[in-house]
């Protein structure tokens, strides 16, 4: 499927947008060069950049604080329909949030190895992932399965839960 000349446009606009939020990011010394914009037909609902040295806050990468405030403004953890504008291919928490999300589409721009080359390397994340738990560098340890599992129960049969 290919995009009108008008679609592309308004991609680039978007994109663009994030890409200036990372660079104005780096320059006033706040974080890491990036940054994310999430639109909704045609109307952004939030940019944001990395904020993580500037809130000491691992997780609040530029997807993620985007999302955070889409969803404000929504009022929904639901974002279907909304696209999202990086100026890096997501990291794998990145990744996930954005399915959990339920964002429609990524567009970004740098790839994680042009990231890995300035030293922002997901991959051994990513083969962490493909290990087995008691394999993974960071130690997992399980405890009190059976009694946790009682919340999943409990969930699982409230007529008033809110799945997602």
């Amino acid at each position: 499927m290919s995009m009108t000349l008008s679609e592309s446009s308004q991609h680039h606009k978007f994109m663009r947008m994030a890409i200036a939020l990372a660079e104005r990011n780096v320059k006033s010394a706040l974080g890491g060069p990036f940054g994310a914009v999430i639109v909704k037909d045609g109307t952004v609902l939030a940019k944001s950049a990395n904020k993580v040295a500037l809130t000491n806050d691992p997780t609040a990468h530029a997807e993620i604080s985007a999302i955070r405030k889409a969803s404000k403004k929504l009022n929904s953890f639901d974002l279907s329909g909304c696209i999202i504008y990086t100026s890096c291919e997501p990291c794998p928490m990145c990744l996930g949030a954005i399915y959990w999300s339920r964002i429609s589409k990524i567009y970004y721009a740098n790839t994680k190895h042009d990231a890995a080359d300035i030293g922002f390397d997901d991959k051994f994340i990513y083969d962490e992932l493909d290990l087995p738990v008691q394999k993974r560098q960071l130690p997992v340890v399980q405890l009190l399965r059976e009694e946790a599992l009682h919340s999943f129960q409990t969930w699982q049969q409230s007529k008033s839960k809110i799945e997602y």
